[in-house]
């Protein structure tokens, strides 16, 4: 999954530990989001896309690899 995350959060001048306090996770959790290295669950992405003031699908998107063939 690509996400915009690090994107959104600097427009709107807010650091990951500001956003990891709004949505109720730790900074880590923002970091591993941004990275790659986890993706949020629907409640969580819904909780970050309403801090930011914009859509989920403005922050995450999935890769032509994260469809299956069947």
């Amino acid at each position: 999954m690509k996400n915009n995350l690090k994107v959104w959060r600097a427009q709107n001048n807010i650091t990951q530990q500001g956003l990891a306090d709004a949505v109720g996770v730790s900074r880590q959790s923002i970091n591993a989001i941004e990275t790659g290295r986890y993706e949020p669950s629907t409640a969580l992405s819904l909780k970050i896309a309403q801090v930011l003031k914009t859509r989920v699908e403005n922050l995450f998107s999935l890769e032509d690899t994260d469809w299956e063939k069947n």
